[in-house]
């Protein structure tokens, strides 16, 4: 890979660059674009409310509870920065790492 990662961690939290498609026809982690992981989500991008869709879907994705991702950047945005704290699981681009 090539230029800045779409993720880095910090101590147990992951923290990840997105590229956000609203409106989608289905949920889903799709493939690395430049320095972004694309997230695409069913919800339609009213008032944040794309966003906290996708926090909920990543919520499930990553095994852990809504409150323990943060939305540092992007809320109202396609570009966004997620911290997400001691993740159970990582999809597969991401690849394995000892979870806490």
């Amino acid at each position: 890979m090539t230029g800045r990662p779409f993720y880095t961690w910090d101590g147990d939290v992951l923290v990840l660059n997105i590229l956000g498609t609203p409106n989608a026809k289905k949920d889903a982690i799709g493939k690395v674009k430049g320095h972004q992981l694309c997230v695409s989500v069913k919800a339609v991008p009213r008032g944040g409310k794309a966003t906290d869709y996708m926090v909920r879907f990543l919520a499930e994705e990553f095994g852990v509870a809504v409150r323990d991702i943060e939305v540092v950047t992007g809320r109202m945005n396609v570009n966004k920065v997620l911290r997400i704290k001691s993740p159970q699981r990582l999809p597969g681009v991401i690849g394995q790492r000892k979870l806490f």
